[in-house]
C-alpha cells in the first residue's frame, strides 16, 4: 500500500466523527499543518498541550489527534514567547500536523458519550439531544442498567469504571438505580434533559453551582465525576478503532494512546483531616 497523508487521516475521522456533527461555535479537523503531510505515526489523547507534544516527538508520531482542538478561540496574534503560540511553533517546528474530533465525536456513534455509558453498563441507550443527522446521533446518552442497582452502589462503579478516587455529587442519592443519563466533559446544560427524560441519575464532567441547587430542590441526584475523567475512556477507543480501521485497509502504522497526560487537578487532603468526613 501507499503512504498515508494527513488528509488520509482526516478522511477516515470524518467516516468515524463527521464534522457536521460538530457544534456551531466549534473548531474541528485540521487545525495545525499541512493535509498533504505524511502519516508514519499517530498520538491521540485528549488535550493539545505541550506534554502530549512531547510524547509525540518522543514516540515519533507525526500526526497528532486531540478531542480538545488546540485552536479554539479566535487568534489575534502568534506569540511564540506565550503558551499557545509556543505550542503551535513547536509543533510546526516538529512538522507534527494536529487534528481535533471535538463536539463532532461527543455527538458520534461511539464517541465519546457512548464509550462513557458502556463504561458503565447502560443497555439500550439513546442521545439525551438528538442531532439533526439522527442515526443515532446527537450528545449525552440515556439507557438503563440491566439490573438496577442501589445509590452507593452505583457510584462505587462510577469510581471504578473511571478509575478516580472520588466524584461529587447533588440531589437525594435514589436508593435504587435503573435509568441514568450520561454526558462527558462539560455537560452542565443537559441537566434538565435528563431530568424530564426520565433518569433516576444523571452523571457529566462538569456541574454548575446553580445546577446542583436546583437539584437538591427538585430532587434530582447529578454527580460530577469530572472533565478529564469522563472524557478520558474514548482516548483508547479511537485509538483502537484507528488502527483497525488502517489495518483493514492494509496500513499498519503505529496508533498510540497517549500513556503520559495526566489530570490537570490535583486533590489536596487538610493533614489534620485525613480520613474524616469532609464537609
Amino acid at each position: 500500500m501507499g503512504s498515508l497523508s494527513t488528509k488520509d487521516i482526516c478522511d477516515l475521522l470524518e467516516d468515524l466523527a463527521p464534522t457536521s456533527l460538530a457544534e456551531p461555535w466549534d473548531n474541528v479537523g485540521l487545525l495545525v499543518g499541512n493535509p498533504a503531510s505524511p502519516v508514519s505515526s499517530i498520538l491521540v489523547g485528549l488535550d493539545p498541550v505541550g506534554a502530549l507534544l512531547d510524547e509525540a516527538v518522543a514516540i515519533q508520531a507525526d500526526l497528532i489527534i486531540t478531542h480538545h482542538p488546540v485552536i479554539f478561540h479566535p487568534l489575534h496574534a502568534l506569540r511564540t514567547d506565550l503558551p499557545m503560540g509556543g505550542l503551535l511553533a513547536r509543533a510546526l517546528s516538529a512538522g507534527i500536523t494536529m487534528v481535533a474530533c471535538h463536539t463532532n465525536l461527543d455527538s458520534a456513534v461511539n464517541g465519546v458519550n457512548d464509550i462513557l455509558a458502556a463504561r458503565l453498563a447502560l443497555k439500550a441507550t439513546r442521545p439525551l439531544k438528538t442531532h439533526a443527522a439522527d442515526n443515532g446521533c446527537g450528545i449525552g446518552r440515556i439507557g438503563t442498567l440491566a439490573t438496577p442497582v442501589a445509590g452507593e452502589a452505583f457510584l462505587s462503579r462510577v469510581l471504578d469504571a473511571l478509575g478516580v478516587a472520588h466524584v461529587r455529587f447533588s440531589g437525594k442519592l435514589p436508593e435504587r438505580i435503573a435509568t441514568v443519563a450520561v454526558c462527558g466533559g462539560s455537560g452542565d446544560d443537559f441537566t434538565q434533559a435528563a431530568f424530564d427524560a426520565g433518569a433516576d441519575l444523571y452523571l457529566t464532567g462538569e456541574i454548575k453551582l446553580s445546577t446542583a441547587r436546583w437539584a437538591e430542590e427538585a430532587g434530582f441526584c447529578v454527580v460530577d465525576a469530572g472533565h478529564y475523567a469522563t472524557e478520558l475512556p474514548v482516548v483508547g477507543h479511537l485509538a483502537g478503532i484507528i488502527s483497525l480501521h488502517l489495518k483493514k485497509q492494509g496500513h499498519h502504522l503505529p496508533v498510540a494512546a497517549s500513556t503520559r497526560q495526566k489530570d490537570p487537578f490535583h486533590i489536596f487532603h487538610h493533614p489534620m483531616q485525613t480520613g474524616k468526613q469532609q464537609p
